[in-house]
């Protein structure tokens, strides 16, 4: 089963949800897909077995070839050529390998080069996470686009009883990226106005992509007003709430120091019984 964990906006519990998995099952496998700022590893403290570079494709001009035509401008969506000086140019960071320059260009002054753009990772967790295989990524500075990271630390994804990923924040690409092809995904929320806010909007994305299996767990739960409007929202959306974890200043002093409390194993353990329960495999 390959359960993500993801939520509308940052902070809300989704590395914390993820671990806890992670010592809840004892076949195992984590995909850190935050790329921009992983941190399961500052837990997991995995030994790397494996560390690949992750190269793209981008477009170089053979300015000799080159007669400012602008066919190649006028075929790439994201402004990643332009004409300078009746000559094509290129904008490496606007760029998404998508080749169509190479295509549209009949001179053949349009090459593909490779570029760096960040690695991956590949490891075996220590201490309580001793069991557990770990697959992380981790885009270099200035590169703008996360996605073909994201996409290569799934490509390590091996067949395996339980497979948690945890994705970036917020409702972008790399969202959508990490999310794509889970069997559940968990989406993490807090019972505040912000929280709700984004709960809804990653709610929306998931039935965009056509990801029905998915269910709600609410952290530093308490009760009031923005919990039950939480409520409210769930069963608007025919969505089951999986888990409410209590508001506890302990965990956030324990996870500030980077360990989570001897009671997360029997919260993951909990939680996954539960995700099978509600979902069963096909």
């Amino acid at each position: 089963m390959i359960v993500s964990v993801a939520s509308g906006k940052g902070g809300t519990g989704k590395t914390t949800l993820a671990l806890m998995l992670a010592l809840g099952a004892t076949q195992v496998q984590v995909a850190d897909c935050d790329v921009e700022e992983p941190n399961c590893h500052l837990f997991m403290n995995p030994e790397i077995q494996k560390v690949k570079l992750v190269v793209i494709s981008i477009p170089q001009i053979r300015q000799e070839n080159c007669n400012g035509c602008g066919d190649c401008v006028t075929v790439c969506r994201f402004s990643a050529i332009a004409l300078a000086g009746g000559k094509a140019m290129v904008f490496p960071e606007l760029c998404h390998s998508c080749g169509g320059c190479v295509l549209a260009c009949k001179r053949e002054a349009i090459r593909e080069v490779p570029r760096r753009i960040g690695e991956r990772m590949v490891g075996i967790g220590s201490g309580a996470y001793d069991h557990v295989r770990w697959i992380g990524g981790r885009i270099d500075p200035g590169m703008p686009a996360a996605g073909p990271v994201i996409r290569a630390v799934r490509e390590d994804l091996e067949a395996c009883e339980c497979t948690v990923i945890d994705c970036p924040p917020g409702t972008s690409c790399s969202m959508v990226t990490a999310v794509q092809g889970s069997d559940v995904c968990l989406l993490v929320t807090e019972p505040n106005s912000f929280g709700l806010h984004d709960l809804e909007l990653a709610l929306d994305v998931l039935r965009e992509i056509g990801i029905t299996r998915c269910g709600v767990v609410v952290n530093k739960s308490e009760n009031g007003e923005w919990r039950r409007r939480i409520q409210e929202l769930c069963l608007k959306h025919e969505i089951p709430v999986i888990a409410d974890i209590p508001y506890s200043r302990e965990w956030a002093a324990e996870y500030a120091g980077g360990i989570l409390p001897a009671e997360a194993k029997e919260w993951g353990r909990r939680i996954w019984e539960e995700v099978r329960l509600t979902w069963p495999l096909r």
